[in-house]
């Protein structure tokens, strides 16, 4: 009888639905984090940061979680416990959405290899599955629910899709759609759900980005460190990171409350208590957390490590982006201001074709063609600082040789370098995109592509190369809003675009005849570049394609510099010896 009793109650055990456990301890009970995805492979452990946003996705209250955050804070693995939690406790249809396709079958092998490294959930979303069908790399069903990888770049892959947990990463790399918001429509698939939850993050690109406007729509928490002197917190900026002049190493933190210096072996202590708190409490239903590399306890993310980082970052306004979004977790700033050219104009400096900048390694030039004229911009290129050379105008029909001989002429023209070497332009690209003269361009450039000319499309986007190839053979595509936005960012700042005395003031009318907007489009706001009304924009363009030109030129500024130097020294006579049986 007490056998019988014993199998009874040790069934009726087995029956029981686990004990209910914190999505933070659980994950710290029974994730392992695979050697694929962290240099300390093992047991995952959060840190205090992560275990606020694992307090919201277990609060019942909180359906939409929105992460505003840099690199190297450990989101990912984040994402990947969250799903394992809810696969093994509490199974439904999730929805993991990433940027493109690539990114998506990438996501799905990380998770895999997470699901096998931890043995409570290892082979949960392994087996072929269920009457419904089969599992696949981008499709897993698991009793109770399915996990599917989805693509943002594949909108219409939403179609007849049901998430109760919905999942969007990197949502400031997410494309606009002909159906609109790709967040709406994830929205869509979970709207049966009375109990859904919701997770969108990123790092931020943009400040009209998706990642900003959802957390400025939310309750806005931030992470404040606590003070290891004076006990006070406060979120830590790169404002608060100071370091003495030329020593990055020497990093460290001064408190905004009393003025406290806390080093770097005094970090951890600081963030583990640390505190999330709402600065807009009155939003309801929405977690915002808004989080940076400062206080990650990578070694990488070490204050000195990233002030020599910013050293490097601060050099030109594209690095120092990827510094603002990488690090800081911060968007770009996009609204364009109105340049003047009367300004700008001002800053020309003393040097020409004719009396080259030392720093000028290589030379560009960039052309833009209409039906009366063709109109070239010659550039130099340093390290990091861009030259504008020259503007030039070819007038003539453009259907006829005479300007193009012309344009020949010029890029065969050589000038001195004060190294002592000669120079000439050694890429060039020509606009065959508008008025229909490609056939004109590219009968122009194909028997000269051995001297890297070569006929261009501007495209638009933000994210796009500066120059790339076409599925044309003959076409190569620039990225002018990319340019353009790195353009301004240097004018604005007063650095790395420097102008030779020779422009004159048509050449800096026309090229800020254009400013940076946005609009919203199929109910989106999307960045882009308007021209003023009744202005001209052709050294504008054309100086976009003489950047772009230099990624046609792939040679290593060293040994440039050192070519320059060697070309100019006189080249050693041969030694002869003469025989003496000639003179008999």
């Amino acid at each position: 009888m007490e056998t019988l009793e014993r199998i009874r109650r040790d069934a009726l055990e087995a029956l029981r639905p686990p004990k209910a456990q914190p999505l933070a301890d659980w994950i710290e009970s029974n994730i392992f984090l695979p050697s694929t995805a962290s240099a300390t492979p093992g047991r995952m452990r959060l840190y205090a940061y992560q275990r606020g946003i694992c307090d919201a996705l277990d609060d019942p209250e909180t359906s939409e979680i929105v992460i505003q955050k840099s690199a190297r804070i450990g989101f990912t693995a984040l994402l990947a416990g969250y799903i394992g939690h809810t696969v093994a406790t509490a199974p439904a249809p999730i929805l993991a959405t990433q940027p493109t396709t690539d990114d998506s079958r990438a996501f799905s092998v990380d998770i895999e290899a997470l699901f096998e490294a931890s043995p409570t959930i290892r082979g949960l979303i392994s087996d072929d599955a269920d009457e419904s069908g089969r599992s696949t790399m981008m499709r897993r069903l698991y009793p109770g629910g399915s996990l599917e990888f989805l693509s943002a770049s594949s909108p219409r892959a939403f179609r007849r899709k049901l998430g109760k947990v919905i999942i969007a990463d990197e949502i400031d790399a997410y494309a606009p759609t002909d159906e609109g918001s790709v967040l709406d429509l994830l929205r869509m698939r979970s709207q049966t759900y009375r109990d859904r939850k919701m997770v969108f993050g990123g790092t931020p690109i943009f400040d009209h980005g998706p990642v900003t406007r959802l957390f400025e729509a939310s309750d806005k928490r931030i992470f404040e460190i606590c003070c290891p002197s004076c006990r006070e917190h406060f979120e830590l900026k790169w404002q608060h990171v100071r370091w003495e002049e030329g020593q990055p190493e020497t990093a460290h933190v001064i408190c905004p409350e009393n003025g406290c210096i806390i080093e770097e072996k005094d970090k951890m202590r600081a963030v583990e208590a640390g505190r999330w708190r709402a600065t807009a409490p009155e939003a309801k239903g929405k977690a915002g957390f808004r989080i940076n590399s400062l206080v990650s306890p990578h070694f990488n993310a070490r204050w000195s490590t990233l002030a020599a980082e910013f050293l490097q970052a601060k050099r030109t306004p594209e690095t120092l982006q990827t510094f603002t979004n990488l690090v800081l977790g911060e968007p770009w700033r996009t609204e364009g201001e109105d340049f003047d050219e009367h300004e700008l104009f001002g800053r020309r400096e003393a040097f020409t074709l004719e009396s080259l900048p030392d720093d000028v390694l290589w030379l560009s030039a960039g052309v833009d063609c209409q039906d009366d004229r063709l109109e070239a911009v010659i550039c130099g290129h340093g390290l990091t600082d861009v030259f504008v050379l020259d503007h030039r105008v070819f007038w003539g029909n453009i259907d006829g040789e005479a300007v193009w001989q012309e344009l020949d002429s010029m890029l065969r023209e050589t000038w001195k370098h004060p190294r002592g070497a000669t120079i000439g332009i050694s890429a060039a690209c020509v606009d065959s995109g508008d008025g229909g003269h490609t056939e004109l361009v590219n009968a122009f450039t194909r028997p000269r592509f051995g001297r890297r000319v070569v006929s261009i499309k501007g495209v638009s986007g933000f994210s796009r190369q500066f120059l790339q190839k076409s599925g044309n053979q003959h076409l190569w595509l620039v990225g002018s809003d990319a340019i353009k936005s790195n353009l301004f960012a240097r004018l604005s700042r007063a650095t790395g675009f420097r102008f030779s005395e020779d422009l004159e003031p048509v050449y800096f009318e026309q090229l800020t005849s254009e400013r940076r907007i946005v609009r919203y489009t199929k109910g989106q706001p999307v960045a882009r570049f308007e021209r003023n009304k009744g202005a001209r924009a052709e050294s504008l363009d054309a100086t976009v394609y003489a950047w772009a030109a230099r990624s046609l030129i792939n040679q290593n500024a060293e040994r440039r510099a050192e070519e320059l130097t060697s070309l100019a020294m006189p080249k050693k006579m041969p030694t002869v010896i003469r025989s003496q049986w000639l003179e008999q």
